[in-house]
């Protein structure tokens, strides 16, 4: 037998083992990836040391990956497999809001936070009153979605990348009878994702860089619409066309205005002193909508 058909026999005796699956999908997607990654392995010609060295990456990942870090998804994220899984099942609908990457640093169990209230919770920066509306793609209000949200501060580091249990920039309301949302947090700031890992060991073998522009997440839900998992950037960061994990989308990208220590704030705003402002409105996708 030539090395070729040898080398196709592993991969037949490998996919046809998945035959007896008892779930179809779970037997379609794995005789997918035993194909495509037993194709790479041939076209690039892995050596064993090379493979060596892939599961002992694969290895150090995943002691590196606990429930206030997930170096995995940070794996994801910068392969691009995060945003293309986002783009394989983005709505059709163009009214919908925009999803974009998950990231490694959310967690459960954020503080709830009243309407109006802070969520920044003592995190460095300049203070930043966000609002906005949550609807449905025919107009309606949203009310009672949950809004969850977290952010770096402007040190460019999540509550949980600090030692202790602090939680700051993190927590979760819910909207209004109008589907309404307002709260102070922090105006965002571009950071590094971490490099102290694996993940930022491949990042520096391939010569890219680790920034990502500033940014606020959002995690939006609510009974009878699809699950949104998005973003806001921020206008004029320098990052937003060479972010690390491909996020960034044009509709995402909305203007913080600057207000000076005249302008008063909203309540509970700061009573002296520089702050930020920024509106947007989310708009969600009905459950069951297909991509």
């Amino acid at each position: 037998m030539e090395l070729q058909e040898r080398e196709q026999a592993v991969t037949d005796d490998v996919v046809a083992s998945f035959a007896g699956a008892s779930s179809d999908r779970f037997r379609e997607v794995m005789e997918a990836v035993v194909r495509h990654l037993h194709a790479a392995a041939r076209e690039v010609r892995l050596t064993q040391g090379e493979w060596f060295a892939a599961i002992d990456f694969l290895t150090r990942t995943g002691r590196m990956s606990d429930d206030r870090r997930q170096e995995f998804v940070l794996l994801s994220d910068v392969l691009g497999l995060s945003m293309l899984t986002v783009a394989i099942n983005a709505d059709a609908d163009p009214a919908v809001t925009e999803s974009t990457v998950f990231g490694p640093f959310f967690h459960e169990g954020s503080p709830a936070v009243e309407q109006g209230g802070d969520l920044a919770a003592g995190a460095p920066g300049v203070p930043c009153w966000v609002e906005g509306t949550v609807r449905g793609t025919g107009g309606e209000a949203v009310p009672g979605a949950r809004v969850e949200v977290w952010e770096a501060d402007e040190d460019g580091f999540y509550d949980v990348q600090y030692d202790g249990a602090r939680t700051a920039n993190r927590g979760h309301l819910f909207t209004d009878a109008d589907g309404g949302f307002r709260f102070w947090s922090v105006r965002p700031a571009a950071y590094p994702i971490p490099s102290d890992g694996p993940v930022g060991e491949l990042l520096a073998a391939a010569g890219r860089g680790p920034m990502r522009p500033a940014h606020i997440h959002f995690l939006i839900t609510a009974p009878g619409y699809r699950r949104l998992i998005t973003h806001l950037f921020a206008a004029g960061d320098p990052y937003l066309g060479s972010d690390a994990v491909f996020g960034v989308k044009e509709s995402l990208v909305v203007g913080f205005t600057e207000h000076g220590p005249s302008e008063p704030a909203p309540r509970g705003g700061p009573s002296a002193g520089r702050w930020a402002s920024v509106r947007h409105d989310f708009v969600l996708a009905p459950e069951g909508a297909h991509a």
